[in-house]
Formats: structure tokens, sequence, C-alpha cells
């Protein structure tokens, strides 16, 4: 029995559709014939792959390992045709980027894409800034080329290179009874008895703030847990409580004028912002291209000295 993309294709399917019978419906093939591709598929590597459970399909060590080489060999022959059918013409092809929610990688989105338009029209960019994603996992599994995340810790199955650092900053609806008081630095004590809307406990941001917080024995006084950008805009503006957001994103908050933004000490919160790439799948041409203008958009954004971002 001779391994062929086409039961890969299948196997990969399965995996992400977590049941033989989705993944038939969406290859539009009979399930019988494609629990026979993937019985061969174990008879082929004398593992087995898959395992049923209570939440349906899901792969063994040995199924993940056939998953990531698989993600790997099918993108490459996805993109060898690409560049078969595009050796006479400009670079084309697809490329990924997650950017995280609430960073200035979020604000670098448009620079991107203006960037990618201008220097390479044939490659389309797929941008992901939305909550519910590890991103890092994306990157591992191959499902998404790179991403600008936070943190510059080691994490399993990706690299990291810090681009730069970012403080974060306390936003809130401006109190025309309270003096203006937006260009002086506010101490994290005082946070102790005002209403944050934050991110959820399970991203990078919360962890951080909470983190701060605790350094300073502040203990949040969280009103709300948003994960939706307009939404926690929104909430602030109507006064429902307030946030806190890096630097570059705070900026385009204060553009609205009834929104107030002050920066925090004692201590200061910064995040690093890292570029993440797989260690082991490579970069397809388009994305090595596109990696390229990612770095010289926050070169350029560098070079222009933004409050409250500094180089690494």
């Amino acid at each position: 029995m001779s391994v062929d993309f086409r039961k890969l294709k299948s196997f990969v399917k399965v995996v992400d559709a977590g049941s033989v019978s989705r993944a038939a419906g969406l290859l539009r093939t009979a399930q019988p014939a494609l629990s026979q591709q993937i019985a061969a598929l174990e008879s082929h590597f004398k593992h087995k792959l898959l395992l049923r459970s209570n939440h349906g399909i899901v792969p063994t060590e040995a199924g993940l390992i056939l998953y990531r080489h698989a993600q790997l060999l099918l993108k490459q022959i996805e993109q060898a045709q690409i560049d078969i059918d595009q050796s006479t013409k400009a670079l084309a092809g697809r490329v990924s980027i997650g950017l995280a929610t609430y960073s200035a990688s979020s604000t670098l989105s448009l620079p991107i894409l203006k960037e990618m338009s201008a220097l390479h029209p044939q490659i389309i960019v797929h941008i992901n800034d939305s909550f519910g994603h590890v991103l890092s996992e994306l990157i591992m599994t191959g499902k998404m080329d790179m991403a600008m995340i936070y943190g510059s810790g080691p994490i399993k199955g990706v690299k990291l290179q810090p681009l730069f650092r970012e403080e974060l900053y306390l936003v809130s609806r401006v109190d025309p009874t309270v003096k203006k008081q937006a260009d002086e630095p506010l101490p994290l004590s005082a946070l102790a008895d005002v209403k944050l809307l934050l991110p959820s406990q399970g991203h990078f941001l919360r962890r951080l703030i909470d983190e701060s917080l605790a350094r300073a024995r502040v203990t949040p006084n969280v009103a709300s847990e948003i994960e939706s950008v307009s939404a926690l805009g929104a909430a602030v503006t109507e006064g429902l409580g307030s946030t806190i957001l890096p630097a570059s994103v705070a900026a385009s908050a204060s553009s609205f004028g009834s929104i107030e933004v002050r920066r925090l000490v004692r201590p200061a919160i910064e995040a690093t912002v890292s570029l993440c790439v797989s260690d082991h799948l490579p970069l397809s041409e388009p994305a090595l291209a596109t990696r390229s203008v990612l770095l010289t958009v926050v070169e350029k954004l560098m070079r222009s000295h933004p409050q409250g971002i500094r180089s690494v």
C-alpha cells in the first residue's frame, strides 16, 4: 500500500472534523471509503492513529505525529502547484498571519496589507486577530504561517523573535466633575476601587494585569470580562468601567473626546510582542516575503518612536 496525498488529506480532514461522517460530508465521499483509507494508513504505519471518545474522534500520539507531517506535506504540495502555475508570474500564494488581540500588532494590520498589496499583489493575506484561538498552537500545527503574539519565553513547537515592548495604560471615560489628570501617571495601588472591564483569565494580558496588580497588593475589581474589542470600547464609553490596554490601542481610543488615557506606574505593566513561526515547518516563498514585509512595517513603527512602545 502506498501513502498518497489523497489518504493524507482525508486523515487530516477527519482529525479536524472530529468525526468520520462529518469529514465524509466535507470531502463529498462515502463514509465506508473514508474509513478504509484510515484503515490503510494504520496498516501502513503499523500504529493506531485515531481513537473514539465521548467528544468524537481524536488522534493518538502516533496520529498527532502523522497529522503534523501530513499538514506540512499537503501545504508543500499545494504551494508547489501554485509555484508551478505562477512560475512565469509574480510571487503568489496564500499566507495567514495571526495578530494578538489588544496589541500594537492589531494596529499594524492595515500597514501590512498596504505593503503586501504594493509589493506582492498576487499573495492573498489572511489576517486573524480574533479571540478563541491560541495562536502558537495554530502555528505549531501548520494551520497558520506566522503570528505576532505576547511573550518571549520558550514555547514548544515554535520559535519566537521578540519585536518590541509595549506599556499598558488605563482607559476610562472622562468624569466631567473631576479635574483632568490624563498627563499624570497613576500608581497601580490607585486601582483598588476602580471597576475594571478586562479580557477573561485565559488571555495573556489578563494574566499579566493580575500578576502586576498582585505585586502592587491590589485585588482587581472586575465588573465584566469582555472578549470583543468593539464591545469593550462601547462599555468604557458608556461609563460601565475602565480597562487596561497596550499603548497603541489606548492611543487610538483617546481620539474619542470622552475617553481619558493614563500611564500606569509603580510598577509599570509591560508586555513583549514577538514574531512566532514554527520550529519544524519551513515557510513557503510567499510566507518568507510576507515575513520580510511584516518586519519592515515593525521597523518603521519603531523609527516613529510611538509613546509607550520601545525596542526589546
